[in-house]
């Protein structure tokens, strides 16, 4: 062959290697959350990370918290069909806390004082745990896994080792659980991210006024927080109340996102929360930092648990310096604590208006 000949055919091999490195692999992660919906923060958040061309979401495992798990179960289906992703496995998970009970709670409470917001427990919308009321949105035709949560999770970290993220929005049992049937389940994750704990908020929202300390996914299943706060995962990154309260999703984000007309946008309008304290975007915020981390601006590294007292600080959350941790095992978690809002803001605006990636 001549060299004039051979130059084409190197040519397009450089260029077809060039290609194939260019294309940053996705960056796979679980999402656990509690589903409740429609709309809101904990649906936004799914949005957040399945709207990114850099996440490959693995599946959504799903956990009682601010709804129970099967109407959370019910609304996942529902967005999942309005915006052409079914092919993501929603995967149920714990419908109770691993000891806490509602009725425990409410003696709590006589005691102790009312807390601002209940959940599922919550007597202003409470409900029985397996009734799935009719749906705002329609009622999903999509089926849930028939796998349960716990073993989903197991399953991909060893399908997946050290590459898999696990992103957590809600109470912790299903990890909890995930842990109690597989020690090895943290070591072979890539990370945890979570959104939960309050150390001291700037903030004048009743629910950590009187509590600054306490925060309602370590509170609804204290003792699942414990269990996954002292296992060795290789890092654990936290967003907390005090960095969440300093975002709030605005009218001018939404009608900017509405103009789009996509599937994601025209779901975010419709269902748009703006009471006080719906509008915090306090799960959006933990994934967006996962992907971007420059979001982030303040860090803190503590030692992190929850109380198990079963007094007046039962579930709130603990937290030490390296001088003044406790002898017992607890781990160093990343804290976040102030962000660049703009950037943010301009992230999830962006997310909401673009069309959804195809399955990969």
């Amino acid at each position: 062959m001549s060299k004039r000949g051979i130059f084409p055919f190197t040519l397009t091999i450089v260029l077809l290697a060039t290609s194939f490195a260019s294309v940053e692999p996705r960056h796979r992660v679980i999402i656990d959350e509690d589903c409740s919906g429609p709309g809101g923060s904990n649906l936004q958040t799914l949005l957040v990370m399945i709207q990114s061309q850099q996440v490959e979401v693995l599946g959504i495992t799903v956990v009682s918290g601010d709804q129970w798990r099967d109407e959370e179960v019910a609304h996942t289906l529902r967005l999942l069909e309005i915006i052409g992703r079914t092919d993501i496995p929603v995967v149920p998970g714990a419908v109770f806390p691993l000891v806490r009970g509602r009725e425990e709670s409410q003696l709590w409470q006589a005691r102790y004082g009312k807390v601002a917001y209940a959940g599922a427990w919550d007597e202003r919308w409470w409900h029985e745990p397996f009734v799935i009321p009719a749906l705002p949105e329609g009622q999903p035709t999509a089926k849930p896994a028939e796998e349960d949560a716990a073993h989903f999770l197991i399953r991909m970290v060893h399908k997946y080792p050290h590459e898999v993220t696990i992103y957590e929005g809600g109470p912790m049992t299903n990890l909890a659980l995930a842990i109690s049937l597989d020690p090895q389940f943290p070591q072979l994750a890539q990370a945890l991210v979570f959104m939960g704990g309050s150390l001291s908020p700037q903030t004048d929202n009743p629910e950590f006024v009187n509590r600054p300390r306490h925060e309602f996914n370590f509170w609804f299943d204290p003792e699942a927080a414990s269990i996954v706060l002292r296992v060795p995962w290789k890092k654990i990154v936290c967003t907390p109340v005090d960095i969440s309260v300093k975002t709030s999703l605005t009218h001018a984000m939404v009608k900017q996102i509405e103009a789009s007309g996509t599937p994601p946008a025209r779901y975010v309008s419709r269902f748009y929360q703006s009471a006080p304290g719906a509008d915090i975007m306090w799960d959006e915020l933990a994934a967006a930092a996962w992907i971007d981390p420059a979001i982030i601006t303040k860090r803190e590294m503590r030692y992190m648990s929850v109380n198990l007292d079963r007094a007046a600080g039962y579930g709130d959350t603990l937290t030490w310096s390296e001088k003044d941790k406790p002898a017992v095992p607890v781990r160093l978690v990343e804290i976040q604590m102030d962000l660049d809002k703009e950037k943010f803001y301009r992230m999830f605006v962006n997310l909401m208006s673009a069309p959804t990636p195809a399955p990969h």
